[in-house]
């Protein structure tokens, strides 16, 4: 087990010996995933644990027996206090899969997000699973900060809006609330953006899927939304005419969201006869 000395570390898991060794941050990585760990607490961390071991299982068929067991380990190891950022990884490029913990701190949260459409084609290969696609999301963030935005949104081949490098989009018509056509366009299944849609349903929101293009949303109140920065209002589409909207219901559903953080040592996914450690 590790303490707050061990942020930024990184560790590689030995399922026969069931421990962790320390190796360098870095290197290329297969599948992701990550949430924000803020005092012990997390918004669904079990739909994070099924996302990762599905994409292990689906690209890899690692047996999701294997990867269960690492993610009990790895949630073990996360500190019980401060705010935390931790990335599960798999790396199965070089022979036997093998699965990292990257326990970082985590970074400031953003309130707003300034976003720019990104202007050439969506090279992802697969688009729904976190991980292989990350050295060309990196590259097109990158772009959208040398034009003096936070994150870039992606388009289909015939100019919809699908999401962003980092984030999910949600947006607002007077009381409905509307998000992509996952029908329609190829889509992460993210995990915030599904929260938000089951916080709709419970306060009986009408929820709209439709695919528009970027210009559609000119004047909506528009949301970038991720498992770091929950909520992030749009306040500013850079490089092009769409204007932002006024955005009066990010703050109550920021913390409708919010809410929803659980314990993390409560959850189902760790085995809770190992106490956690105080850190």
């Amino acid at each position: 087990m590790t303490g707050s000395g061990s942020a930024g570390r990184r560790w590689r898991w030995s399922r026969a010996a069931g421990t962790f060794a320390a190796v360098p941050p870095g290197g290329p990585v297969d599948v992701i995933d990550s949430w924000l760990v803020s005092d012990g607490h997390v918004v669904a961390l079990d739909a994070h644990l099924d996302r990762f071991t599905a994409a292990c299982a689906t690209l890899f068929s690692v047996p999701r027996e294997h990867t269960s067991a690492f993610l009990r380990a790895a949630v073990r190891r996360i500190p019980a206090r401060g705010h935390w950022f931790p990335r599960m990884e798999l790396t199965a490029r070089d022979g036997e899969p093998a699965f990292h913990l990257w326990l970082r701190t985590a970074p400031p949260r953003g309130a707003t997000v300034r976003v720019w459409v990104h202007d050439g084609a969506d090279r992802r290969r697969h688009p729904s699973v976190k991980g292989p696609d990350l050295d060309w999301l990196t590259q097109v963030r990158s772009a959208a900060r040398d034009r003096g935005a936070d994150e870039a949104f992606l388009r289909s081949a015939d100019g919809r809006l699908v999401e962003g490098t980092t984030t999910s989009v949600l947006w607002w018509r007077d009381d409905t609330l509307y998000a992509p056509d996952a029908d329609r366009l190829d889509l992460l299944p993210s995990v915030t953006r599904t929260a938000i849609l089951r916080i709709a349903a419970a306060h009986r929101t009408r929820v709209v899927h439709e695919c528009p293009r970027p210009e559609e949303l000119d004047g909506l109140e528009t949301w970038a939304v991720n498992a770091l920065h929950g909520i992030r209002p749009v306040r500013e589409w850079v490089g092009t005419t769409t204007v932002a909207g006024p955005t009066p219901r990010a703050r109550t559903w920021q913390t409708r969201l919010s809410a929803l953080a659980a314990d993390i040592f409560q959850e189902p996914a760790v085995d809770r006869s190992q106490k956690p450690v105080t850190r």
